[in-house]
């Protein structure tokens, strides 16, 4: 089904043009609304939701079904979501000759990942997107960052920095707030770190965190004196997105991922440089951020990536 096609029959039915045109989703970008609106169009009378021509579609459990689907087959096209075969075996056939132009190409995780491990010296069997701090110096860098600091800035992000990465955190957070309908929102089962990493490498860059004991922290809020547990830190292109703190590296991964996530509810992020402490002395930073106000400040960052001395690693 064409665009033309589409457009010719909701202008002979102005009351179904009125009725899909309240199904599209905040974030979608014009193209992704048009291609899912298609989808939805040319699956309702297979689904029987139209029993006569101009008719609006009953609310109910097919209706539902419908809009899942058409869901999830343009997070597949859109942002290279992957899902079970006995989901993509139905979806896909219901978008025959549905036209797509200029159809985003995605690489898959494990292709990103075996370009991560190749540009880096692994060190142990921990995931690629992963790092640790090592006790002698903590470190955190990407190739991207690289490109964007220039060496005479490495004692902090340039001026420019915010506005040259804002357009990809404006991708990113399409990504994410489309991640985020599709599950449901930011539930309990979810599992957050996948959801932001799945995000991020769609948008083709890698996520980034840093791991540190928690008795090495210094500075923490009075609430985390103990000395078990682990700290963790996000970033993506160098930018702060969040900080965890759990009793091993799994859960204070899933606890930075969830503060992180918790930024893209709101109408839109911004990239800023703010000032945090690091080892005890305050430095600019570059940070994502909502437009709620803070009542309080930044967790002490764990990792600097405009400070001269650092590099990344893989932890075991």
């Amino acid at each position: 089904m064409s665009q033309q096609t589409v457009n010719e029959f909701l202008a002979q039915n102005p009351q179904v043009s009125e009725w899909a045109e309240s199904l599209r989703g905040t974030c979608e970008t014009l193209k992704q609304w048009n291609a899912r609106k298609t989808f939805i169009l040319q699956n309702m009378e297979v689904l029987g939701l139209v029993p006569e021509p101009g008719l609006i579609p009953e609310p109910g459990l097919k209706l539902d079904q419908l809009l899942a689907l058409s869901m999830v087959w343009a997070n597949h096209v859109f942002m290279g979501c992957r899902y079970p075969e006995s989901v993509m075996d139905r979806v896909l056939p219901m978008a025959e000759d549905i036209e797509v132009l200029d159809a985003p190409q995605f690489t898959t995780r494990d292709q990103i990942m075996s370009r991560t491990k190749r540009s880096l010296v692994p060190t142990g069997s921990d995931s690629g997107s992963c790092v640790k701090r090592s006790k002698a110096e903590p470190s955190i860098s990407s190739p991207a960052t690289t490109a964007t600091f220039n060496a005479h800035q490495k004692c902090g992000p340039s001026a420019q920095a915010p506005a040259q990465l804002q357009p990809f955190f404006n991708r990113l957070y399409k990504a994410v707030c489309w991640k985020l309908v599709s599950a449901g929102g930011l539930g309990p089962n979810l599992d957050h770190f996948e959801v932001l990493r799945g995000c991020v490498e769609s948008c083709k860059q890698t996520l980034s965190c840093v791991l540190v004991p928690l008795k090495e922290i210094t500075g923490l809020p009075a609430g985390r004196a103990q000395k078990e547990g682990h700290v963790c830190e996000l970033r993506c292109q160098g930018v702060y997105l969040g900080t965890g703190y759990g009793r091993d590296e799994a859960a204070a991964r899933a606890m930075a991922s969830k503060e992180a996530l918790k930024v893209f509810q709101g109408r839109k992020v911004l990239v800023k440089i703010c000032r945090r402490k690091f080892q005890g002395r305050e430095v600019d930073d570059l940070m994502l951020l909502d437009e709620q106000p803070r009542s309080q400040g930044f967790p002490p960052a764990l990792s600097h990536p405009f400070s001269p001395g650092y590099r990344e690693e893989v932890g075991s």
